[in-house]
Formats: C-alpha cells, structure tokens, sequence
C-alpha cells in the first residue's frame, strides 16, 4: 500500500483558487479509487470527489463545477484544481486510496488545512 501525502493547501479569500496535489509513495497506475474527502471543525468527513483508475470522476453536489479531481498514474500524483472557493470550503482535506476498488480507503494522507476568508 502507498503511503500519501498531501500538500498545496493554504489561506485564500473568497473566490479564489487553490490546487491541492497528492503525493503517492509508489505507483497509482493499479490503484482502483483516488478520492479527496474533507473535514471541517465540528462536522463529519465529507467526500469531495473522487477519480477511478478508467477516469471515471464523481464530485460532491457542493463543488460541482468549482472543482476538478485528476490523476497523473506516471508521476503519481492526484490533484484537487479548487476555483471559486467560498469560506464553507474551509476544512483540512485527505487524499484517500482505495487500492481494489471495494469502497474501502486503506492509504490516507495527514492531510492538508485550507482556509478561504470572506
């Protein structure tokens, strides 16, 4: 199992950008499901989007058009392209692998803060 890393996180205002990447320890080409989750203060882990091994992407209602997930298997990397970010996108975000693709994440990431002001 790969071991990941998140980074790119930061303070941004409202409406702004940010590109969060995901570092993998070794090679994301067999792994089934990449995905972004987040959590804020005080509320559940959320799922932000995720990205299939076949490019298959699925996205939160509440990034929608905001936000792009994408995977580059020869450099092992996952990245998050976060436009228009609002303050209720505030939260550390996780890159998560779930390398067989049975909807169990078994690598995730320390994570990384991102704040957007108002």
């Amino acid at each position: 199992q790969v071991q990941l890393v998140e980074s790119g996180g930061g303070l941004v205002q409202n409406g702004g950008s940010l590109r969060l990447s995901c570092a993998a320890s070794g090679s994301i080409f067999s792994i089934e499901v990449m995905a972004w989750y987040r959590q804020a203060p005080g509320k559940p882990r959320e799922l932000v989007a995720t990205i299939t091994s076949h490019d298959s992407i699925d996205y939160a209602e509440s990034v929608k058009g905001r936000f792009t997930i994408s995977r580059d298997n020869a450099k092992n990397m996952v990245y998050l392209q976060m436009n228009s970010l609002k303050p209720e996108d505030t939260a550390v975000y996780y890159c998560y692998a779930d390398h067989r693709g049975i909807g169990v994440y078994d690598s995730k990431g320390p994570g990384t803060q991102v704040t957007v002001s108002s």
